[in-house]
């Protein structure tokens, strides 16, 4: 219970980066190809049009492990107090926001890459606190 409280803030963020980037990518794995239309549809326009499986791909994999390792972050920061696990998940989910942002902002969704700066301040705040 004493890692609970010590670490209130640290276990609400990975909560919420779980809950982020595991539905994600669930979703992304049970709508391949709703995902993946859509996401054509809004880079073709861009140099980014040809790319758009394998980097879908790539953010699946990202998002999918982001989750898991703040998972097991989360696990460890409970049971043994350990932060190393949680701090290498919110590194990676940070990294994964910054793809998407990066996508939105070549895209010119810029109302899209708002909506991803505002997930990667309590992800880059996480990373932060880990460090301390």
């Amino acid at each position: 219970m004493e890692n609970i409280l010590n670490n209130a803030a640290v276990i609400l963020i990975l909560l919420f980066l779980i809950i982020t980037f595991l539905q994600s990518g669930i979703d992304k794995i049970i709508d391949w190809k709703g995902n993946l239309g859509w996401l054509q549809g809004h880079f073709k326009d861009t140099p980014l049009k040809s790319m758009v499986p394998v980097l879908l791909a790539i953010i699946l994999l990202t998002e999918v492990i982001s989750g898991v390792l703040c998972f097991v972050g989360l696990y460890q920061i409970i049971t043994i107090g350990e932060s190393t696990i949680a701090l290498y998940g919110a590194i990676l989910s940070c990294i994964a926001l910054l793809m998407l942002l990066f996508g939105q902002r070549i895209a010119k969704d810029y109302d899209g890459a708002r909506t991803i700066a505002i997930y990667f301040i309590p992800a880059i705040f996480l990373v932060y606190l880990l460090q301390g």
